[in-house]
């Protein structure tokens, strides 16, 4: 597989400021106890055709950079709002990625399930690819990345292409967006798709990074099953 590159700063030559924006339209709203733990927090600025976009300023038909497949265009841009209760919060806590920990040029706020993919030698000694997408949330611990509280009031997008796709987000960190359509030809095939890693696997993956970054030497063992 070919994987796409970028810069920090700029990305086939377009800078990130001064950028386009389109006025969103919210699709839906929640009010209480449901909360979205997948999706991209409006704000998050997405690798595009036409440099980074804020995610809620793009539409259906816009080209994206995607990690595998070069620039794809959008099939469909879901938007919801969420207000949340403090009754609702639970295991909704927001994942903070510092500036710099996975690539990215500033700090960025994930959703607790959603996928990161990540590059590591445990990665590919488990599953024979140094790739693999974890949860937002197995990586709290790992190069300053923590939990918070989520806002009150909150705007999901949710963007979805022909095939699972993975994009990148300001300036580096790689998204995971898996695949929201079916359709009639598909059935019955064997699909491209990214794995989402089982959370006890993950935290392994995640404790061996933590040693790769240290420049350990020795490696935990996985886990007896």
């Amino acid at each position: 597989m070919r994987r796409y590159t970028l810069g920090t700063t700029k990305m086939f030559g377009w800078k990130n400021s001064n950028t386009p924006r389109r006025m969103p339209e919210t699709s839906g709203a929640v009010d209480g106890g449901f909360f979205a733990t997948r999706g991209l927090v409006a704000g998050t600025r997405i690798g595009t055709s036409m440099g980074w976009r804020a995610v809620e300023a793009l539409a259906a038909g816009d080209m994206v950079l995607t990690f595998d497949n070069g620039l794809q265009p959008l099939v469909e841009v879901r938007r919801e709002t969420y207000w949340l209760s403090d009754a609702a919060i639970g295991d909704t806590a927001m994942v903070i990625v510092p500036a710099g920990a996975m690539g990215n040029s500033v700090d960025v706020a994930l959703l607790p399930d959603q996928g990161v993919l990540i590059e590591s030698e445990a990665a590919c000694d488990s599953h024979g690819d140094p790739f693999a997408v974890l949860r937002a949330k197995t990586l709290a611990g790992f190069r300053g990345i923590t939990r918070a509280a989520p806002l009150p009031q909150m705007e999901i997008i949710t963007l979805v292409f022909a095939y699972d796709e993975v994009v990148y987000a300001e300036g580096g960190v790689l998204l995971h967006c898996p695949r929201a359509i079916v359709r009639i030809d598909d059935l019955g095939q064997t699909l491209p798709a990214y794995q989402v890693t089982p959370d006890r696997d993950a935290a392994f993956l995640v404790e061996c990074m933590m040693v790769e970054a240290c420049g350990g030497a020795t490696m935990p063992q996985p886990a007896a099953a």
